[in-house]
């Protein structure tokens, strides 16, 4: 693949320039329509060509071209109206005055159709945060200030560490959501998903961000099976300069956990551009701060009655107390399980993140340019998945390579991570209990039998076995089984803590990935050849290298690797004096285990009037299984995990000689109460092994969704911009897990009916459980709708405000095959803003609301928790000093700190207050 890619990207190289090109100077003045000042950093550029420039400190600009007149120049500037001009001479003394735009009528969006349209005109809906609003949210980043677009869920984790999705089945780390950088997929191979922005932007370098909530694979493959995030970040060619931004603030304030605590966030950016030929970029990026503490004690152990959970259960499974997980019956006391250890005592909650990028870009002619972009990210933060993880010095590399055009362009790039001293706290508390045991002789134990000599222990003295020890009591024989345990903050617990973060698959708790994702993408805009309809087409290949080295998947001894295409087309056309918009695209993907998925789009935009738009929208999409979902092959003692893939089961009789879990269950219940009323143990098999069920479990293959949706857009009075849209979604072939039991002989004898000896096997429990990936055939639907108002005030007052209904209808369906909906019914955003409330000082208010819902995840075991309803008030003031060429900003986050939990598990999060100095255009 990377000889194809250099052969193409050779071969462009030579792409000849018009044969009628002519050589000369267009130059001259940009200006503030109202004021008459000059503006400094306005971006020109030639529409259907790549070259152009930005103004510099007095508003001048000028480029040189090798194009044949007449040309376009199109003038945009920061808070100004777009404007395109025609240039029929050369000429350097060319006089553009901008207008001042206070609407979204001139906004431009790539997303909704990967080609720049208006994004009142946009055949599906689609969001955009453009660089005022980054520069001026009230959140501590421009990531999480997303928060406030119409449509995005986002999830915090962590302090660094917050998850997006769009259109319900949310989630932590959720691998139905496509985040793009500059074109670039930000997920990490291994966790198969964008961990936040913790490898992505810096606040300096972020230009825009835009949003397409729900299905998005007809244009952009598998993973936008909920939506797309497209950020693109500033070329060097237009923001030129040296900036830097410094941001102090403090959390945990009235934290009954710890004490206030400082963070500071440090960005540097410089860009310089040579002749209008050669431009570079570099960014580094350094944030550091203490984490949000995970405190939530309730007791979830399935096992015990919900009546009968708390503090004074013997069977206890605290949510975020680890080591407690592994518990016992004991005949004659009950249900018991062991000492656990809080989360504070085994994750390091002081996280940070380094970001570094550099990038080159050339212009081989004033319509082909040339990129290399380097990016590396490191950096530690916890999550919530199956269990809370943290993620410690976990690196993130990426090689970009692009080639561009005004109509095409070739990109390939190559994603690495190392995973370096992750590691499973829960895992880890369950290692560290496993090194103190002693048995009832006051000798130090193995780690192998360590529990089991605990219960015993345990037992002994509940049940009075042991001199001076009184009998029936929970918390004195908890206390005997306890003598000799590692104590939080001793050496010897932290020596323990050491040795096992550091031990990587089962005999420890660190985690381990070294995976690798190649991809290459092209794409031809054919507008220009084809002159009675637009045609879009573009096509991708991407490679999965895994390596865990045998720790989750079978890769120790033999490589995996996973190997997929896809292809699109895009023709749209318009009709009837320009007012109606049709637009047809259908994509073809093919991943190398499961069979093609073909994709098709249709939308249109009806535009009867100006400043008016009607949109409808059929969409279709799907996601493949993650490469582990694929691959992971795990032997957990009594069970095995085992991807879904028929190369990955080769060999095992998972599939083709299995029992299903309940039927097994169903049996072993009818045998004892036979047995027990009785009947010998040979006639109880014969007259219950037809309860025995032998298992019929499918493949794993993609999921699927069919969305329709239904939209409106305009500016009344240009002063009220509305935005409403409505969707309905159906979901099917959702991905779960099913539990198979398989006995040594056959599960079936020659006539059919099930085989006496394997059901022996069942009871003797001479046989292996797998749990399998595959698909429920179960069909779910959601449904909701969007509105969105802005009115533009006199005096630069604007107030927006939005509001996002979601429902979800289960059909029917049985809620164990499906996923988690894990989203709240209703959210809300009020905004008020003004940029320049007096001379130069500028505040923005942001007030976010959402409804309870309960929150299900297997950190949880798949029980319910609930998320409360909870409202937080975030605002900023800025003072521009144009002396300094700088800006200086206050505010916070959770204003009135009322700690909330978004996810089960997670953390409660608490108001963040900050400051912040930004020095900008310097060394231009």
């Amino acid at each position: 693949m990377k000889t194809t890619l250099l052969y193409i990207l050779l071969i462009a190289l030579f792409i000849p320039g018009s044969a009628f090109s002519q050589t000369g100077i267009v130059g001259g003045t940009i200006t503030d329509n109202e004021t008459k000042n000059v503006i400094s950093g306005a971006s020109i550029s030639i529409k259907g060509a790549l070259a152009g420039t930005i103004t510099d400190g007095e508003g001048k600009f000028q480029i040189n071209i090798k194009l044949p007149l007449p040309i376009t120049l199109i003038i945009s500037g920061v808070g100004y109206a777009r404007q395109e001009i025609t240039v029929r001479e050369f000429s350097n003394q060319i006089l553009v005055a901008l207008s001042p735009a206070s609407t979204q009528m001139n906004e431009v969006v790539v997303s909704a159709s990967r080609v720049e349209e208006n994004i009142m005109q946009s055949p599906v809906t689609v969001e955009k945060m453009d660089i005022r609003a980054i520069r001026e949210t009230p959140a501590i980043s421009f990531y999480e200030g997303l928060q406030s677009l119409k449509s995005l869920d986002v999830v915090t984790s962590g302090l660094n560490f917050k998850s997006i999705n769009t259109r319900g089945f949310g989630g932590i780390g959720t691998g139905r959501f496509l985040q793009l950088v500059d074109g670039v997929d930000n997920q990490t191979p291994g966790l198969n998903f964008s961990v936040g922005n913790l490898f992505g932007l810096s606040d300096l370098d972020a230009e825009s961000a835009e949003l397409i909530p729900g299905a998005a694979s007809a244009l952009y493959g598998p993973v936008a099976f909920n939506g797309v995030l497209m950020m693109k970040s500033k070329d060097p060619f237009q923001y030129q300069g040296l900036s830097v931004q410094t941001k102090l603030g403090v959390n945990h304030v009235n934290d009954t956990n710890t004490d206030a605590a400082s963070l500071y966030d440090l960005t540097m950016r410089y860009a310089k551009a040579f002749n209008n030929k050669f431009a570079f970029k570099t960014n580094v990026s350094y944030f550091k701060g203490l984490d949000w503490y995970a405190t939530n004690y309730n007791d979830i152990d399935q096992n015990t009655p919900a009546a009968q959970r708390g503090p004074s259960n013997p069977g206890k499974n605290s949510l975020n107390i680890y080591g407690d997980e592994v518990a016992q019956t004991i005949p004659g006391i009950g249900r018991v399980s062991r000492t656990g250890y809080e989360e504070r005592y085994l994750t390091d909650y002081k996280v940070d993140n380094l970001k570094l990028n550099a990038a080159m870009h050339y212009r081989i002619s004033d319509n082909l340019e040339a990129i290399y972009q380097y990016n590396f990210g490191k950096g530690t933060a916890n999550y919530t998945g199956s269990s809370r993880f943290s993620i410690n010095n976990f690196t993130l590399q990426q090689h970009r390579l692009e080639l561009k055009g005004s109509q095409f362009f070739i990109r390939a790039y190559t994603t690495i991570e190392n995973s370096h001293d992750s590691y499973n706290p829960r895992t880890l508390g369950q290692k560290v209990n496993q090194e103190w045991v002693q048995d009832l002789s006051g000798n130090k134990v193995s780690p192998n039998v360590a529990d089991a000599t605990w219960f015993s222990r345990y037992e002994a003295a509940y049940k009075g076995n042991i001199t001076g020890i009184v009998a029936n009591n929970h918390g004195i024989a908890r206390g005997f089984a306890d003598q000799g345990r590692f104590m939080p903050g001793t050496a010897e617990f932290e020596a323990m803590k050491d040795k096992y973060q550091f031990i990587q698959g089962l005999s420890g708790a660190g985690i381990f990935s070294n995976s690798k994702l190649y991809h290459a993408e092209g794409q031809y805009d054919f507008s220009k050849s084809i002159k009675f309809l637009d045609v879009l087409a573009g096509g991708n290949l991407r490679k999965f290298d895994m390596f865990t080295n045998g720790t989750l998947l079978d890769d120790k001894n033999r490589e995996i690797t996973i190997s997929e295409y896809g292809a699109f087309l895009q023709l749209s056309k318009l009709l009837f004096e320009d007012k109606f918009k049709l637009v047809a695209s259908a994509r073809y993907d093919k991943n190398e285990n499961f069979k093609g998925s073909f994709t098709p789009r249709v939308s249109a935009v009806f535009s009867p009037v100006k400043n008016h738009n009607f949109r409808a929208s059929f969409q279709t999409g799907f996601r493949n299984p993650t490469p582990v979902d694929q691959y992971i092959k795990l032997f957990v003692g009594p069970i095995t995990i085992l991807g879904g893939t028929p190369e990955n089961s080769a060999g095992l009789p998972a599939y083709s000689n299995s029992y299903t879990a309940s039927s097994v269950g169903a049996f072993g219940a009818a045998f004892g109460a036979a047995v027990g009323s009785g009947t010998p143990p040979p006639t109880a098999i014969a007259n219950n092994k037809h309860l025995l069920q032998k298992s019929n479990v499918a493949y794993i293959k993609p999921e699927q969704i069919e969305s329709y949706e239904i939209g409106y857009k305009g500016l009344i009075s240009e002063k009220l911009f509305i935005d409403v849209n409505y969707y309905y979604s159906n979901y099917t072939d959702f991905i779960l897990n099913q539990v198979v039991i398989s006995p040594t002989s056959s599960v079936l004898s020659g006539d059919g009916t099930v085989n006496p000896a394997a059901a022996m096997e069942i009871l003797n429990r001479q046989a292996q459980a797998y749990q399998l990936y595959t698909n429920a055939s179960d069909k779910v639907s959601a449904q909701g709708s969007s509105l969105g108002l802005t009115y533009y005030f006199s005096k630069n007052y604007q107030l927006s405000g939005n509001t996002t209904w979601t429902s979800f209808d289960l059909k029917g369906a049985n809620p164990n095959n499906i996923p988690a909906f894990n989203t709240p019914k209703f959210v809300s955003n009020l905004i008020l803003t003004n940029r320049n409330l007096f001379k130069n000082i500028g505040f923005s208010m942001n007030y976010r609301w959402q409804s309870a819902f309960n929150w299900v995840g297997s950190f949880s075991d798949l029980q319910p928790g609930r998320i409360d309803a909870y409202g937080q008030l975030g605002a900023q003031v800025s003072l521009k000093i144009p002396a300094a060429k700088s800006v200086l900003k206050i505010g916070g986050t959770n204003l009135n700190n009322k700690y909330n939990v978004q996810a089960y598990g997670s953390p409660a999060v608490g108001g963040v207050y900050y400051v912040s100095l930004t020095f900008d255009d310097f060394l231009k």
